[in-house]
């Protein structure tokens, strides 16, 4: 793989159309059963005023969260992700890179009370833009993440390093997505790194279920 974080980019301009439909089409079972359930809960519980949903995508999350009397700002590095979800109801969308937006290049507003990222941190070095987000918040607000369960996807090489994504049983035109696979250790030294303290883990699962669906992790 030669350059991986561009072959993330790229992928998702070539799969934004096929995600939406995934996604706005209920494809995604796991999401379905588990996962928009847990962040939506992880977020409503700390009663938050002001949320930035990093890595946005088409915007469900936004959706769900304005329904329910929050202000809410999106943030997506494709713009046909955020052409769709302007489009669908949520005018406070900005495309920007995470490299743009670790460097303070673009303006996505502060103060927020929450700042969550939903299987949105597939980069590998993603700890100069958790440090740019805690400057965003508010004195005591959160960072929530819900992303892959690293027990769940290991397949027996629990290290960190690029996996693919081939998308395999999704209907749909898919380019296979490079990510960044971390161990646990590795996420919660991200976050310290990045002047962040774990304030709770969740491990969210359906009750049929042998094993997590994901990590849920929130941080101040």
């Amino acid at each position: 793989m030669a350059n991986p974080e561009d072959a993330l980019l790229h992928s998702w301009q070539h799969n934004a159309q096929a995600w939406i439909d995934a996604v706005r089409g209920g494809a995604i079972e796991s999401r379905q059963q588990v996962t928009d359930q847990a962040i939506l809960l992880a977020i409503l519980g700390r009663q938050p005023e002001r949320v930035l949903d990093l890595g946005c995508g088409e915007g469900w999350l936004l959706r769900a969260l304005s329904d329910r009397g929050i202000e809410v700002t999106g943030v997506d590095g494709d713009a046909a992700l955020v052409d769709a979800a302007r489009a669908a109801g949520s005018p406070q969308v900005h495309q920007a890179s995470y490299a743009q937006l670790a460097e303070g290049k673009v303006d996505i507003g502060s103060g927020y009370d929450l700042v969550c990222a939903n299987f949105a941190l597939l980069q590998q070095d993603i700890i100069p833009l958790l440090a740019a987000i805690k400057g965003l918040l508010l004195p005591g607000g959160a960072l929530v993440i819900q992303t892959l369960h690293p027990w769940s996807v290991a397949g027996g090489d629990y290290q960190d390093g690029w996996r693919e994504e081939s998308f395999a049983g999704f209907a749909g035109n898919w380019r296979p997505m490079p990510w960044y696979f971390r161990t646990l250790a590795t996420w919660l030294n991200a976050l310290d790194m990045a002047g962040f303290r774990l304030l709770s883990l969740q491990e969210p699962q359906h009750p049929q279920s042998p094993g997590p669906q994901s990590l849920l992790l929130v941080a101040g």
